[in-house]
């Protein structure tokens, strides 16, 4: 039952992500907002949701380790899983305007919930506080793109007749362009994360209670990778594709939205404290990462495979001592 409870948590986690970013980005299509409103926005918002609800799920059922340690094992797998992986397929292009801005955003929100996490609690207030430089952080972004307009017109791509599709594919096509189709896939994928996150969080808490591992553990883990699977994803389909800097860009935003996103939005809801092992270890691991990761991208505006193998080591060590720590 504790299995399939967190692997089918996993897979609604997974397929409900999906389901809800493709609805909310047809939505938006539909009504013209502009591809930097969404990508920043609803991917942005959407490929954290399974972090997000397992997060404010966890903190209402007063597990702060889940809750914490689901922002902080994202953020680590993002880099040393996630991008390690990644850059051994083909190495990953750091543009420099992007690190410039998305990657200093990043480490100032790391730095900013360091310090909270030292203060040993995450109140009400700190979750304005989060939420506030969340969207100054959108606003500016939509600022600088607009001020970098080139005014060049979207790609025409040529449509095919209904004669050449056949009339029942045509069909089938113009109900997947329609508001009810898109909204439908965007409740859909809400309620299948919903419920994913629900199975997860409760298969975890009991499996941690059973085996006797403490939630924290159990959230920098199972729970981390688990809710990463959407990001997972698409940094390897975009680093088949030959497009490493899109699987960069994507790892710089979610990291950016775990922290100001999830953690603004989950102490707004419930406050919720700092398990002492985070404070004293895991949020260290965090920052390493993060200051790893600028690191290797300044060094050469690229992370190469050798890089991306020594992020894989790295990770697979701070998996093994946390393993070490459960066992113990």
């Amino acid at each position: 039952m504790i299995a399939a409870l967190i692997i089918g948590g996993l897979i609604l986690l997974f397929f409900g992500g999906e389901s809800l970013v493709n609805g909310a980005v047809a939505i938006a299509r539909k009504m013209n907002i502009s591809p930097l409103l969404i990508g920043l926005v609803l991917v942005g918002f959407g490929t954290s949701t399974p972090e997000l609800i397992t997060s404010v799920i966890a903190a209402l059922e007063e597990k702060p380790g889940i809750a914490l340690g689901n922002v902080i094992g994202s953020n680590v797998a993002n880099i040393f899983l996630i991008l390690g992986a990644t850059a051994l397929i083909i190495p990953l292009s750091c543009d420099k305007g992007a690190f410039k801005k998305d990657g200093s955003f990043m480490l100032l929100a790391t730095v900013v919930m360091l310090g909270f996490v030292l203060l040993g609690e995450f109140s009400r207030a700190s979750g304005f506080v989060f939420l506030a430089m969340l969207f100054a952080y959108i606003g500016y972004s939509i600022w600088i793109e607009k001020r970098g307009e080139t005014g060049t017109s979207e790609t025409h791509i040529p449509e095919t007749t209904p004669e050449e599709k056949g009339v029942s594919e045509v069909t089938v096509l113009e109900f997947k362009d329609t508001y009810t189709f898109a909204f439908g896939q965007f409740v859909i994928g809400l309620i299948l994360t919903f419920l994913g996150a629900k199975f997860l969080v409760s298969g975890s808490v009991t499996l941690a209670t059973n085996f006797g591992i403490s939630d924290t553990i159990i959230g920098l883990t199972i729970v981390a990778i688990g809710t990463s699977l959407p990001e997972l994803v698409a940094s390897l389909m975009a680093a088949l594709k030959k497009q490493g800097d899109l699987a960069y860009g994507n790892i710089i935003g979610s990291n950016i939205y775990n922290i100001l996103g999830i953690i603004g939005v989950t102490a707004t809801i419930h406050p919720f404290s700092v398990p002492i092992e985070i404070a004293h270890f895991d949020i260290w691991v965090m920052v390493a990462a993060m200051i790893a990761l600028m690191i290797a991208s300044a060094s050469s505006w690229k992370i190469v495979r050798w890089e991306g193998a020594a992020f894989l080591l790295a990770y697979f060590a701070y998996m093994a001592f946390l393993a070490s720590q459960a066992i113990a």
